[in-house]
């Protein structure tokens, strides 16, 4: 089963912002931030949008950064966020994936083979996360 993303219209992102539309506007096209449109060209923003909306806004209006400097910010913000998920991508895929039981000559218990599926679910969302 396939999971929709979760998408907002610009008049939802900017009440759960509380700022006006116009703002979104603006730092969308200041950010240089590509939105999903429609046939009919409405914006739609998705959770990530979100979360680049909400830094921006914490940027300008709580930490008193002005446009180029919060430009700077997120650039550096995304070099780290980069260089850290490089290097946890790097540990997860060093990690063992293969089933691992104690008694390799008998065969394994279901307890065993559900704690193995559990364990490799959470390698698996720790690396869609990441992506």
């Amino acid at each position: 089963m396939k999971m929709q993303k979760r998408q907002f219209r610009i008049g939802e992102l900017a009440s759960y912002l509380n700022v006006e539309k116009f703002v979104i506007r603006f730092w969308e096209k200041e950010f240089e931030m590509r939105t999903t449109r429609s046939s009919g060209g409405q914006r739609f923003y998705d959770d990530k949008d979100i979360e680049k909306f909400s830094a921006i806004k914490d940027l300008l209006y709580n930490k008193g950064y002005t446009i180029q400097g919060a430009k700077l910010q997120l650039r550096e913000q995304g070099k780290r966020k980069a260089a850290s998920k490089g290097e946890e991508l790097k540990i997860i895929g060093s990690q063992k994936t293969t089933l691992d039981f104690e008694n390799s000559d008998k065969n394994p218990s279901r307890e065993q083979l559900e704690q193995q599926i559990v364990d490799l679910q959470k390698k698996l969302l720790k690396l869609r996360e990441l992506l």
